[in-house]
C-alpha cells in the first residue's frame, strides 16, 4: 500500500465510522450504503454488478441478461435510495425464477464496508460507468478478482480535478475499461488504465423495454382520439416551460394530453404542487390503478371533447375509470422505471435536460418506438449520441421560444386516425453495442 492508498484508506474509514455513529440521524441516500450487506446466498465465483442508481439499473438490464443466461449468479447493487427502489421492483423480473440474481446496496469503500461482500469472494466485478473505488479495487487486485468497468464514461471534470490521483489510483488497478467514447477512451488511458476499449455506447444498444401493467389499458381508451405529448427527463424548471408550450398547442388541439417524467423522485411532489397551482386536471402514476372509480389528483374540470368511439368495457365501473380518464389532461410519471415503455404511447417526444441544463438525456428511448422527438441545445452528456442521430435526421434541436410552434408543425402531421405519417428509424450503426461489450468482457469471467 503507497501513500495515496494510506491517506484514502484513512479518510474514508473515518469517514464511514461519523457515518455509522449518526445512522439513525442520516436520510435515506446515505444509509442505503452504510447499511449495505451481500447475499447470504452467494456461493464462490459470483459476479459483482453495480449500477450507481436508476439509469445505470436500467442500462445493465442486457449484461444481466447474458451474465444469467451462461449460468453465473449476479449480485446487483445500487448506490441512491430510488436505485434501490426500482431495483427490488425488478429483482424478481430480472431474476425470472432462477435463483441467481440478488440485489442490494453498494457499500462503503472501507474495510468494514466491504467485509461482507468478500466473505464468499465475487468472481468478477463489473461497475457501469464513472464508479472508481481506490479501496475496494485495491482489495479486488490483491484477490486477484478481475475489476471491469462498462460502459465507461470520463469527462474532463474527473481528469482535472485536484483530487485526481484517487481516480488515477483505482483506474490504474482495472483489468479492463470498455469505454463508450473515443474521448473517454483517452481520458481512461489519462488516468493510468493499462487496458482499454472502445464498445460504443450501450444506451443506444438497450434491450426491449418492459410491458406496462394492464392499467394502462384505461388510460388509451380514455385518450385513444387525443394526441400524446411526452415529456420525460425534465430537470427543474422545465416543466413548467413545457406546460406552456403544450397549452399554447392545445389551444388549436384541444384534445392534446400530456405525460411528464421529471428526472429525479424528489421533485414528484414539487412537479404535482405546479399542476396543482395552475389548475390542471391531472393523475400521478403511483396511484392506483384499476378498472374501480377512484379518486383523481388535481382540481375538478368539465372533460376535453373526445370520441365517444371507445373499446367495448367489461363493466360500469371500467366505464367510470375511462370516463375519467378523458377528463385528464396530464398524467404525472412520478414511478420509476416506466418511462422508456411509456415512450410507445407518445406522438412526440420532449426529452428534458437540455433545455435548463447542459447534459441532455438519452434521446434513444423515444426513438426506439419511432417518435418524432425535440431536445434541447444542451446535450453534453449525449454527444455521442445527439451528433449522429442529428445528422441522420432522427432528432431536432429546437430553443425554447420554438417549442410551442415545432410542436404545432408537428401536430398537424398526425393523421386524422392518430397515425404519425413520419416513422423514425434509427440507423444500424447503433446496434451491436452490448454484444461488443459482452465479447470484450468475456475473458474476465469466471469459467462454469
Amino acid at each position: 500500500m503507497n501513500l495515496t492508498d494510506v491517506i484514502y484508506l484513512t479518510a474514508i474509514s473515518f469517514a464511514a465510522s461519523i457515518g455509522r455513529a449518526m445512522s439513525r440521524g442520516l436520510p435515506d441516500s446515505y444509509r442505503v450504503r452504510l447499511e449495505a450487506q451481500a447475499s447470504p446466498t452467494l456461493k464462490p465465483g459470483w459476479i459483482w454488478l453495480h449500477a450507481v442508481s436508476v439509469g445505470e439499473l436500467l442500462l445493465a438490464a442486457g449484461l444481466l441478461d447474458k451474465l444469467r443466461e451462461v449460468g453465473h449468479q449476479i449480485h446487483i447493487t445500487t448506490g441512491t435510495q430510488a436505485g434501490l427502489e426500482l431495483l427490488k421492483k425488478r429483482l424478481s423480473t430480472w431474476d425470472n425464477a432462477s435463483g441467481r440474481v440478488t440485489g442490494g446496496g453498494f457499500p462503503m469503500d472501507d474495510p468494514h464496508g466491504l467485509e461482507s461482500f468478500f466473505e464468499v469472494p465475487p468472481g468478477a466485478f463489473i461497475t457501469l460507468e464513472t464508479e472508481l473505488w481506490p479501496n475496494l479495487f485495491r482489495e479486488l487486485e490483491a484477490r486477484n478478482i478481475p475489476r471491469c468497468v462498462v460502459n465507461g464514461r470520463l469527462t474532463a471534470r474527473t481528469t482535472d480535478s485536484k483530487f485526481v490521483f484517487w481516480p488515477r489510483r483505482a483506474a490504474s488497478r482495472l483489468s479492463l475499461a470498455v469505454a463508450r467514447d473515443p474521448e473517454s477512451v483517452g481520458r481512461f488511458r489519462l488516468l493510468g488504465a493499462p487496458n482499454v476499449v472502445l464498445g460504443g455506447n450501450l444506451k443506444a444498444d438497450l434491450p426491449p423495454p418492459s410491458k406496462l401493467h394492464d392499467g394502462w389499458e384505461m388510460l388509451k381508451a380514455g385518450w385513444q382520439d387525443a394526441p400524446i405529448l411526452i415529456a420525460g427527463n425534465t430537470v427543474d424548471g422545465e416543466e413548467a416551460m413545457l406546460l406552456a408550450a403544450w397549452k399554447q398547442a392545445k389551444e388549436s388541439f384541444p384534445d392534446l394530453r400530456m405525460i411528464v417524467a421529471p428526472r429525479q423522485p424528489k421533485r414528484f411532489d414539487l412537479v404535482a404542487n405546479l399542476l396543482n397551482a395552475k389548475k390542471i386536471v391531472f393523475k400521478r402514476a403511483s396511484s392506483a390503478w384499476s378498472t374501480d372509480s377512484e379518486e383523481f389528483d388535481g382540481e375538478s374540470h368539465p372533460h376535453d371533447s373526445c370520441s365517444d368511439d371507445l373499446p367495448a368495457v367489461q363493466s360500469p365501473q371500467a366505464q367510470i375509470t375511462i370516463d375519467q380518464w378523458r377528463e385528464t389532461q396530464v398524467l404525472l410519471l412520478d414511478t420509476m422505471g416506466e418511462l422508456p415503455s411509456v415512450y410507445s404511447l407518445g406522438h412526440i417526444a420532449l426529452v428534458g435536460g437540455g433545455w435548463l441544463w447542459h447534459g441532455g438525456h438519452n434521446p434513444i428511448e423515444p426513438l426506439y418506438w419511432g417518435v418524432p422527438t425535440l431536445i434541447g441545445p444542451g446535450s453534453e452528456n449525449f454527444k455521442d449520441l445527439v451528433h449522429p442521430l442529428l445528422k441522420a435526421g432522427c432528432l431536432q434541436v429546437v430553443t425554447t421560444p420554438d417549442i410551442a410552434n415545432n410542436l404545432l408543425r408537428m401536430l398537424s402531421q398526425i393523421d386524422p386516425n392518430g397515425q404519425r405519417q413520419n416513422q423514425i428509424r434509427i440507423p444500424e450503426r447503433f446496434s451491436g453495442c452490448l454484444q461488443r461489450t459482452w465479447d470484450f468482457l468475456m475473458p474476465y469471467l469466471p469459467k462454469l
